[in-house]
């Protein structure tokens, strides 16, 4: 079996990716068209899985350090009353681990540390893909041109990778919603570590960083392209009259700071995730709505998975096959979750359905959520050797 390997793409999927392939005596190389690699965005929430993969990379230690547990909060109605609390010692129980909540920069900066610098080649866009012979695959960067045993196409939502595949395939579609997100300027006084508060239509929450800080998020039924001259003042006026802390949440936020994003998934489930010596992983693979806080948990499984299957199979395309099977089944169930899940929180704006979904949310027992939540969490992942 060869052991070299280009990833397109550094994102956490694409960075974890090289992370397992060097664990198993890989050489990897990660191009990343950005000039600078992930330091900016939100913050982003891991449950046990992403956890666990992490810790079979040899990076969980430092990240769990770097979080923030989950342990208090719940969903809610705009005027403050709980539909739902949360449990997070049960959890911690059930699976050994919270959930814990990170910058999205400082997780990218953990996963990037654990290469070596010279591995990772940014500013560098990546070309089309060529199979040149059943061992081969090529991509040429800028005037580079890379040959290695096998491509990890991590490269997004977008990917270009996946679109020469399958070229039939329609790509990313427009979920129906937008989401406008922040990291805090400055630490705010928060009574619990984790908030979804659910309106018509409409959704804000928030993740307590270590630091005090917090990252908040407002997702909305906006149609695709949507955009604020003042996004900022657009929140305040839209969510006035919502419960503490959300008001002072925007109020400790710079207008600079505030992202918006257009929510677009897979919802056509692609047929394969391999091709010849090409993988696709992450969001290149199997992009959801983030109604269930998965996405990156499903890439860092990803990465060890095939990190696994590698040091595990006869030949490459052996490998792959495995790594198909294993994720593609899992992942888009996920998907299809997430999916339904954003119907039935954020998109709900009928008031009889929103009153309906209220009530079954109060009446349902707590060890019943739990059970829900340790479908997706109580994952465990294969060792790398």
């Amino acid at each position: 079996m060869g052991n070299t390997a280009v990833v397109v793409g550094g994102g956490i999927g694409g960075l974890a990716a090289a992370i397992g392939l060097r664990r198993i005596g890989w050489e990897v190389a990660v191009v990343e068209r950005a000039s600078m690699l992930g330091d900016a965005g939100a913050g982003i929430s891991l449950a046990a899985n992403g956890l666990r993969a992490l810790d079979g990379l040899g990076v969980g230690a430092a990240v769990r350090a770097a979080s923030r547990g989950q342990y208090s909060g719940g969903t809610r109605t705009p005027e403050g009353r709980w539909l739902t609390r949360m449990d997070g010692a049960a959890l911690e129980r059930a699976v050994g681990t919270p959930i814990v909540g990170i910058p999205r920069s400082t997780l990218h900066g953990l996963l990037r540390e654990s290469l070596p610098a010279e591995a990772l080649l940014i500013g560098s866009e990546a070309g089309p893909v060529e199979q040149i012979d059943p061992g081969t695959v090529r991509v040429t960067c800028g005037g580079t041109v890379l040959d290695a045993d096998l491509l990890v196409a991590a490269d997004g939502i977008g990917s270009k990778v996946r679109g020469d595949l399958f070229p039939a395939h329609p790509g990313p579609v427009h979920s129906g919603s937008s989401v406008l997100r922040a990291v805090t300027g400055q630490a705010v006084d928060l009574r619990t570590d984790f908030e979804l508060t659910w309106g018509h239509g409409a959704e804000f929450g928030h993740i307590a960083f270590q630091d005090g800080r917090a990252e908040w998020h407002a997702v909305l039924g906006l149609p695709v392209g949507t955009r604020f001259a003042d996004p900022l003042a657009e929140l305040r006026r839209r969510f006035r009259t919502w419960h503490d802390p959300i008001p002072a949440l925007l109020d400790a936020t710079g207008p600079a700071a505030v992202l918006h994003h257009d929510i677009n998934e897979l919802r056509t489930p692609l047929p394969s995730y391999t091709v010849g010596r090409i993988v696709l992983l992450g969001d290149a693979a199997h992009a959801m709505t983030p109604n269930l806080g998965q996405g990156a948990c499903q890439a860092l499984e990803d990465a060890i998975t095939l990190a696994a299957a590698l040091a595990t199979g006869p030949t490459v395309e052996a490998a792959l096959a495995r790594y198909d099977v294993e994720r593609r089944p899992r992942t888009q169930a996920v998907a299809r979750a997430a999916r339904q899940a954003g119907r039935m929180g954020q998109q709900l704006s009928h008031p009889l359905a929103v009153a309906l979904r209220n009530t079954a949310m109060r009446l349902t027992p707590s060890r019943a959520a739990t059970r829900m939540i340790l479908r997706h969490h109580a994952w465990v992942p294969p060792r790398l050797n």
